[in-house]
């Protein structure tokens, strides 16, 4: 099931119009109605913004995939679940269905020219590292390009952006605790 009709199913079963999810998440109403639509794909941030105006989590949103993930603590690449956009800036989840997490773990694929926005913020940590191309990540103003084996680890609720500064794609693996997306 796409992400937008279960966005649309999950604001029906709370009674709200597209306008109260927009009003609560600071997305547009147009924007909203064309996720659920399923005619564009959310950023984190953004789809993170909608659920919680609709009072759940990532995780939550996403709970009935965890019997379709194995009951191991391997998961293949077939495993991940994409949240991003696969053509802009990927975001899969590894681990998503596993029970009681304390972090969220992301394989992140950046394309060439790829950015997260406006920088951001949100309650949590986050670290990682780069495994191929160049990233340039600001976070609260200070601003540096890291390249393969280099890493990063800040407060989330300072404002931050990433952006993909090579000719060609851009890896990370990630962790975010808590998991708030």
């Amino acid at each position: 099931m796409k992400i937008g009709h279960r966005l649309r199913e999950l604001r029906n079963r709370r009674k709200l119009s597209v306008r109260e999810v927009a009003a609560r998440s600071g997305v547009s109403h147009s924007s909203i109605s064309l996720i659920e639509r399923d005619m564009i794909s959310p950023s984190l941030d953004t789809l993170h913004a909608v659920l919680d105006a609709l009072g759940t989590t990532l995780p939550g949103f996403f709970l009935d995939l965890q019997s379709a993930l194995p009951q191991s603590p391997f998961y293949r690449a077939a495993d991940l679940t994409e949240i991003g956009r696969p053509d802009t800036v990927s975001y899969r989840v590894i681990g998503l269905g596993y029970p009681n997490k304390s972090m969220l773990m992301l394989h992140e694929t950046y394309a060439p020219g790829a950015d997260t926005g406006e920088a951001y913020a949100h309650s949590a940590q986050e670290g990682g590292m780069v495994l191929s191309g160049a990233v340039e990540i600001t976070v609260d103003g200070q601003t540096e390009i890291l390249r393969p084996g280099d890493g990063y680890y800040f407060d989330s609720r300072l404002p931050h952006r990433f952006r993909n500064v090579s000719d060609g794609r851009s890896e990370i693996v990630s962790a975010i605790t808590p998991p708030t997306y």
